[in-house]
């Protein structure tokens, strides 16, 4: 449990972020204009857009699971961190342009002018839906695990708190409070990430003791394409898939680069964030196979392998880092439920109300904004007990459904944008198809124990990365045929929505020495991301 010190600092950790975030809120611009209230006036610089990139991505549920999956596989769970890597090069380098030259504010609506307005509200609905079920329960509930586990409050109680707090200064502060609260919150989580490792370490003996006493299969990221988990073949050409609509089509994600000064600053503040999201490996599923060694020579006990990270903190830390630890902990929280929050009334306010009142005064839709985060809080609220009536089981499943719904999302957006051609037809077809399959399976994997051999056993049980190539392939195709065999689209509408049209315009010329270093930044990035598969 906590002690006075630990308390100290996770109250202060409390005031900070509040200081930061009214301070934010009193800006004029925050209040009376939907730009200001959305997207921070669309004036963030790199550094904020990648920690806010990084700090929203990571979240409580984040942290343990990778620690508990360190500690019962190993290191193969970083897989998808470090492809998150190479996929934010894709969004700087080759979405990011296109967004912001169109001037949108959500996905959906870029989805719409590269296609057409149903597009949009299928995009629009698919994803207010997602998230309510999805990531706001899933985060509460996360909150509630870490104060009840580590801090001694009731599950419930700490539950409300995380809610409540975090609503209050989003609803107030709007997008650019989540941007420099997000900020602090990267270097807080950061640093008591990096003290359970450093702390563990020296527990364990150091690293060459923790990798013998583990065993080499513990640090191999590359498995057999018939390991049930993590295949090879599904982490090559499947989490890609997921990868690109995650970080380049979420507006979850995207809304951080919405919110750049310009082109430049975006792309640079997604190679930022590309960098931090290799130090997971090290500082988040690392301890994870700490506790394991721990754990194996009985030095102390795992109730479970999800129970790594709080055990580490609990026995290893002393007090005052332990309290660092956790207000760490609350901090990918937060960032993560403050981000979700906003970009789910952004969709609501712009892709709902703006489209049935077209004519609606910025002020009126800051107001809806707000109006539509604290409905998102209620909705976060009123969700807590239900928690109690689904199964773990069923609630995997629930968490697994945006996996299913993603590839034909993906396709959409990554084809659309290279390739004139495809159309509205087609993207609608492949949007339908895809979320058709992938109902279909989730409902078939619910029940799996009626399924027999054959196709449709098949079809139930196979890796779900597999699984996402699959549906991606089938998608592309029918949004590449039906689009071929109806009328091409109006090519001067499409024109600056693809890659030729950045070519022609000439943004960003090789020569600028600006350039020449968000390249070499870029290759370097690469090239670390080659080393540690090569380590590893």
């Amino acid at each position: 449990m906590l002690t006075l010190v630990d308390w100290l600092v996770v109250l202060g950790y409390f005031i900070v972020v509040f200081l930061v975030a009214f301070g934010v809120s009193r800006r004029r611009e925050t209040r009376e204009s939907a730009a200001g209230y959305f997207l921070g006036n669309r004036n963030a610089g790199w550094f904020i857009v990648g920690a806010s990139l990084f700090a929203s991505n990571i979240g409580s549920e984040h942290l343990v699971g990778l620690a508990g999956t360190g500690a019962a596989s190993g290191v193969a769970v970083a897989q998808f961190e470090i492809l998150a890597s190479l996929i934010l090069l894709l969004l700087g380098w080759f979405f990011v342009p296109f967004y912001l030259r169109s001037g949108v504010y959500t996905m959906p609506e870029f989805l719409e002018r590269r296609y057409s307005p149903a597009a949009r509200w299928y995009l629009a609905v698919i994803s207010i839906v997602g998230y309510v079920l999805t990531k706001i329960s899933v985060t509460i509930f996360a909150g509630g695990i870490v104060f009840e586990a580590l801090m001694g409050i009731d599950f419930w109680t700490g539950a409300v708190i995380v809610v409540v707090a975090t609503g209050v200064y989003t609803v107030f502060g709007g997008m650019r409070a989540v941007l420099y609260t997000d900020m602090m919150q990267m270097f807080v989580m950061l640093a008591g990430a990096g003290l359970v490792t450093w702390f563990g370490l020296q527990a364990v003996g150091g690293w060459d003791v923790m990798t013998r006493e583990a065993g080499a299969d513990f640090f191999e990221l590359w498995k057999p394409a018939t390991d049930p988990n993590f295949p090879w073949t599904g982490i090559l050409l499947g989490a890609p898939i997921l990868g690109v609509w995650y970080w380049c089509t979420d507006q979850f994600i995207v809304q951080r680069v919405l919110s750049a000064q310009n082109v430049q600053e975006a792309r640079r503040g997604a190679i930022f964030a590309g960098f931090l999201k290799l130090l997971p490996l090290f500082i988040f599923v690392v301890p994870g196979i700490i506790a394991h060694v721990l754990a194996s020579r009985g030095e102390l006990v795992l109730s479970s392998p999800d129970a790594a990270l709080p055990t580490l903190v609990s026995t290893l830390l002393p007090e005052g880092v332990r309290g660092l630890v956790v207000a760490g902990l609350l901090a990918a929280l937060m960032s993560s439920l403050s981000s979700v929050f906003n970009s789910c009334s952004t969709l609501v306010t712009w892709d709902v109300y703006r489209k049935l009142k077209p004519q609606a005064p910025e002020r009126e839709l800051v107001v809806v904004g707000q109006l539509a985060t604290l409905v998102m809080v209620g909705f976060g609220l009123a969700w807590i007990p239900m928690m109690k009536l689904i199964s773990g089981q069923l609630y995997q499943y629930l968490q697994s459904v945006q996996a299913y719904i993603s590839p034909p999302i993906a396709a959409v957006f990554l084809i659309g944008i290279f390739w004139r051609r495809v159309n509205s037809q087609g993207a609608l077809a492949a949007l339908a198809t895809g979320f058709v399959l992938g109902v279909t399976r989730l409902g078939l994997e619910l029940n799996r124990e009626l399924v027999g051999s054959g196709w449709l056993g098949w079809f139930t049980h196979m890796n779900f990365l597999h699984f996402a190539i699959f549906l991606f392939v089938v998608c592309a195709a029918v949004l590449v045929l039906v689009s071929l065999v109806t009328p091409a689209p109006d090519a001067a509408r499409v024109e600056s929505l693809t890659v030729g049209a950045r070519a022609e315009q000439g943004e960003s010329a090789p020569s600028q020495p600006e350039y020449r270093r968000d390249v070499l930044a870029s290759l370097g990035l690469i090239a670390v991301v080659l080393l540690i598969w090569w380590l590893f």
